[in-house]
């Protein structure tokens, strides 16, 4: 192994697993990537890189700047591991809806939190609209650079190295890729790549089963950190769908505590969804398929929640 200049040069290139106890007999192959092997335990690392890269290199970030976004954590904690490497300043604007050991670790990386109370609603759409208000305002300070993961198309490029990384763990042979939607930025580029290197391979997109606006629903609360805001996303690309899956918050959990206790898969609720959803997959296509699909970031983010509480 070659060393790395710093700890960016670690981020990516991450294991491609099978799944052994939680498919059943005669599915398709069902493989997971660990994005958990990124520095901050999530694959957001990717996307933060890339943003700050693309500020930087426009001329909106300069040193001594101050970074800004709203977020439900993994892509707060992405930001803060990168301008700490950076040495940028970083505002973060969250909720207590969100996971209690995402929000320390973005301030244990020197991120100062801001939390919007939630008022026991989980994650709503007025909740991200209160978030997103309030990290547009600090955005007007001058030297402030607002990386507005919605909006920022920089940070699909970001995953296109994931997307490389598949095709080429797979030595081409991926017929399903299938990932959950936040911001829609890791499909969307991760997508990007594989069609281009094969067409046919089925992109499926997942959301909570109890907001379900990209499949035509109406949105609600749920307890899927990271994922199903409350509307389409800006970065949303319909023509790069082929199926659309719904997951429950509970089918979701349930699957994260079967992946750590039946496969040594330690994970959190969206990664458990993935999970739900890849299955389902899998016994569409049958057993001569290969179903790729994300560990998206680490149990050990969680642990302040009730997906791990045995009490």
């Amino acid at each position: 192994m070659k060393i790395g200049t710093n700890i960016l040069a670690a981020i990516g290139n991450t294991s491609l697993v099978q799944l052994q106890q939680v498919v059943p007999k005669g599915y398709a192959r069902v493989l997971v990537k660990l994005e958990w092997e990124n520095p901050t335990g999530s694959m957001k690392d990717r996307m933060a890189q890339a943003m700050i890269d693309k500020a930087e290199q426009d001329g909106q970030l300069e040193p001594g700047g101050t970074v800004v976004e709203y977020t439900g954590g993994s892509t707060g904690t992405s930001l803060a591991f990168i301008c700490a490497a950076k040495g940028y300043r970083l505002q973060i604007i969250s909720s207590d809806a969100f996971s209690r050991d995402k929000l320390d670790h973005m301030q244990a990386l020197g991120a100062e939190v801001t939390v919007i109370p939630s008022h026991g609603h989980g994650i709503t759409k007025e909740l991200i609209d209160a978030m997103i208000e309030k990290a547009r305002k600090i955005s007007e300070t001058p030297e402030t650079y607002w990386t507005n993961q919605l909006h920022n198309q920089d940070q699909i490029s970001g995953y296109f190295a994931l997307g490389e990384e598949i095709w080429e763990q797979t030595e081409g042979a991926v017929d399903a890729f299938v990932q959950v939607v936040g911001t829609a930025g890791s499909l969307m580029g991760t997508a990007m790549v594989l069609k281009k290197q094969n067409p046919n391979v089925k992109i499926v997109a997942v959301e909570p089963k109890e907001s379900p606006v990209l499949s035509g629903g109406s949105r609600g609360a749920h307890g899927i950190d990271g994922i199903g805001i409350g509307f389409i996303p800006p970065l949303w690309n319909s023509s790069l769908i082929d199926e659309i899956i719904r997951v429950s918050t509970q089918e979701a959990k349930v699957m994260a505590q079967r992946l750590a206790r039946e496969e040594g898969l330690f994970a959190g609720t969206s990664s458990g969804a993935n999970v739900v959803a890849a299955i389902k997959i899998a016994k569409t296509l049958g057993p001569k398929a290969t179903i790729v699909t994300l560990l998206n970031d680490s149990g050990l983010k969680y642990l302040s929640t009730d997906l791990y509480k045995t009490r």
